[in-house]
């Protein structure tokens, strides 16, 4: 077992593997109230977000927001947000995920340019800041630290 690894359950974090793209992306598996889904693990996204298509998939209740979104290519997008989701990676969990939702044709479109699977979402800095992030690259591996109750 490595060091970081030892030294990281000791400090209660959670081990969850990633998988590399063929776009060399990160990709997670997690649950929204309690729905799959596969999401990029994205250090430059401020937010989480899912595709403005996912709210019925995710059960999520959305409403308008004055937040425009930009990224990957496209800018100005309009955008819808939803409060207080079951946000659950691996053994990794939270009751107060805050989601931008907005349309993730462009970044699907270019996902499936390159022959990698289309993604539900994003995972963003937001959640990697609550579950204070460890990032392994080498190993492919995210360590979120468990929440207090």
């Amino acid at each position: 077992m490595s060091s970081l690894k030892k030294l990281l359950e000791k400090k209660k974090y959670i081990k969850i593997s990633l998988k590399k793209m063929v776009t060399k992306h990160l990709e997670l598996d997690a649950e929204i109230n309690g729905v799959k889904g596969r999401f990029i693990l994205d250090t430059g996204a401020s937010n989480s977000c899912v595709g403005l298509d996912m709210i019925e998939f995710f059960k999520l209740d959305a409403v308008e927001s004055d937040t425009k979104a930009a990224g990957a290519g496209a800018t100005d997008m309009e955008t819808q947000q939803s409060e207080n989701n079951t946000l659950k990676i691996g053994k990794w969990k939270t009751k107060k995920s805050h989601l931008v939702l907005f349309d993730l044709t462009h970044v699907n479109a270019a996902l499936t340019q390159h022959d990698a699977e289309e993604v539900h979402g994003i995972i963003g800095a937001d959640i990697l800041e609550k579950g204070k992030a460890v990032i392994d690259y080498n190993k492919h591996v995210l360590y979120l630290r468990k929440l207090k109750k």
